[in-house]
């Protein structure tokens, strides 16, 4: 202490990183961060970011997560490399959740508007100057399954891509793991 009392504190010069994220992934990657040497910044508040709801996904809370390293850190060559691996892999785990529904997303759209365009046609026979009943039950009836079948094709397809991604996806959560540690073990 000097005269005055007060503890001298040394400088210690930050570089920051401001990340925004899901609000139910905020923990995995403030986990995954803190082993490159990241810690929370607490000067700043955290604030929440608004997120827009999709055709087919609710809105999720988007967090900000507000990020600061000592500049001085050792090894940070090594461990920027490896947060940029870390980075890439959660990246990868993303679009693999994204794959699980984006197929069935897209063949159930197509069987819909096949059925919505025999629906038109059936709409058409019986609208005609003359219409013609027979015409328009028989283009009714793939009508109506075109738009029943996509919920229950959605359901196969995603079904089907979940087992076919999920061995995938704990791959990448095992790599993850990995490079995390490697970056602990680089700090200490």
């Amino acid at each position: 202490m000097d005269d005055t009392g007060k503890q001298q504190r040394n400088f210690v010069g930050y570089e920051y990183k401001e990340i925004i994220a899901e609000g139910s992934r905020a923990s995995f990657l403030l986990d995954g961060y803190e082993s490159f040497g990241w810690e929370v910044d607490e000067n700043v508040p955290g604030s929440s970011v608004p997120s827009h709801a999709s055709a087919y996904a609710p809105a999720q809370k988007k967090v900000a997560l507000h990020l600061k390293r000592n500049r001085k850190i050792i090894n940070k060559m090594e461990l920027t490399r490896l947060q940029r691996n870390f980075e890439a892999c959660v990246d990868e785990i993303d679009a693999l959740e994204k794959a699980k529904t984006s197929k069935a997303v897209m063949y159930a759209l197509i069987v819909a508007v096949i059925g919505t365009a025999f629906m038109a046609g059936s709409t058409f026979a019986v609208t005609a100057q003359v219409p013609n009943y027979i015409l328009m039950v028989v283009l009714a009836i793939p009508g109506f399954l075109g738009w029943i079948l996509p919920y229950f094709l959605y359901k196969k397809i995603v079904n089907r891509q979940t087992k076919k991604l999920t061995p995938l996806i704990e791959a990448k959560y095992d790599e993850i793991y990995e490079i995390c540690e490697k970056g602990n073990k680089l700090l200490h």
